[in-house]
């Protein structure tokens, strides 16, 4: 019989944390919540409380997380996400009053493979895997690299990269580049996949020095005389540089079809844009196209952007993202006073 544990934390102050919260809610709006057997407390001030001695038992530092015990054994799971594909049932699979055997396909290493993974093995990865499809590239990356892995996340194709991550049930991380321009509906999307997929995303902030003296040379929209790419290069790219010291590989919502500047975009491949020692970057939806993205998103019930109901396609900071016309290329409302093959802010380059 299994059982499934969900250590809460309790803060100093006495209120229960946030992320706690918003979990349990996920939880609750998918019809899971009365899958969890047992709610035990981490409390701030009581090193005795019974979360606390899980927590120091099984060496978690992160609040919630969960224990699946059966057959004797016990599994620690950290990442909501992943209780809900691996561990739980979804609704219409079970009754309330039994539940299917668990799988009988061996868990999961919570580690990625050992050793590191290098030039030559990434290389060797692309050739294995070109032309294959986004699941089987995120699985070989989340496989090899799993939380030291970041989707880089922002828009309706980054998201289903998280659908696509949950779906293997393997750990991975995600971060968003904050430009402080964003428009309100782009911050509301955050927040809605944050708790829809119960899912940590590490907010990425531009150096405030930096964007002070930006602003007080050149005012705040210099990018309409001069190009985009000074402001993307403050707000953008040297935030993705500090976001990427943090793990060993990035993937990436890239697509051939997008833009002239896109249409050799690999599955994978060595990236040393950023790091000159390099690291492996992925580009499972590659070979998609715009329909089949949201074919996905509808398929799978995945939030976006409320903005694209209004006509915008590619969606970035406020000031330099319109709503793209009939008949217009998807990423014509993206710098659109600027020549098409110019239309990239750097993130990708190299």
């Amino acid at each position: 019989m299994k059982k499934v544990i969900m250590v809460k934390k309790r803060l100093a102050n006495g209120e229960p944390c946030k992320k706690c919260g918003q979990v349990e809610e996920m939880l609750k709006r998918r019809g899971l919540w009365d899958q969890i057997d047992e709610v035990l407390w981490a409390d701030e001030t009581d090193p005795e409380s019974p979360g606390m001695l899980l927590a120091k038992k099984h060496d978690v530092e992160l609040a919630p997380f969960f224990l699946v015990e059966e057959g004797g054994e016990t599994t620690v799971v950290t990442q909501a996400v992943v209780l809900a594909k691996k561990h739980l049932a979804a609704p219409q699979d079970r009754s309330r009053a039994t539940r299917p055997a668990k799988a009988t396909q061996p868990e999961a290493p919570k580690e990625p493979v050992a050793g590191p993974i290098g030039q030559d093995s990434i290389e060797a990865g692309a050739i294995e895997l070109a032309g294959a499809g986004p699941l089987t590239i995120m699985t070989w990356m989340l496989e090899r690299f799993g939380a030291r892995c970041a989707i880089a996340f922002s828009g309706a194709e980054d998201v289903a990269l998280i659908e696509l991550a949950a779906q293997t049930g393997k750990q991975f991380s995600v971060f968003c580049l904050d430009t402080g321009r964003l428009h309100p509906q782009t911050y509301r999307f955050i927040e809605k996949v944050r708790q829809h997929y119960g899912v940590t995303v590490q907010m990425m902030f531009p150096q405030a020095p930096a964007v002070e003296d930006l602003v007080r040379r050149k005012g705040l929209m210099s990018f309409y005389d001069d190009g985009h790419q000074e402001c993307c290069g403050v707000r953008k790219v040297e935030p993705l540089r500090r976001a990427l010291n943090s793990f060993d590989a990035w993937i990436t919502g890239q697509r051939r079809d997008q833009s002239p500047t896109r249409a050799d975009v690999p599955e994978l491949v060595w990236d040393t844009s950023h790091r000159a020692e390099g690291m492996a970057k992925a580009n499972p939806l590659a070979g998609w196209s715009q329909q089949k993205v949201w074919g996905f998103i509808r398929n799978n019930d995945i939030p976006y952007n409320e903005l694209h109901d209004q006509g915008f396609i590619s969606i970035g900071c406020e000031p330099c993202t319109r709503a793209v016309r009939p008949g217009e290329h998807e990423r014509a409302g993206r710098w659109w006073w600027e020549e098409a093959t110019q239309r990239e802010c750097g993130l990708h380059k190299g």
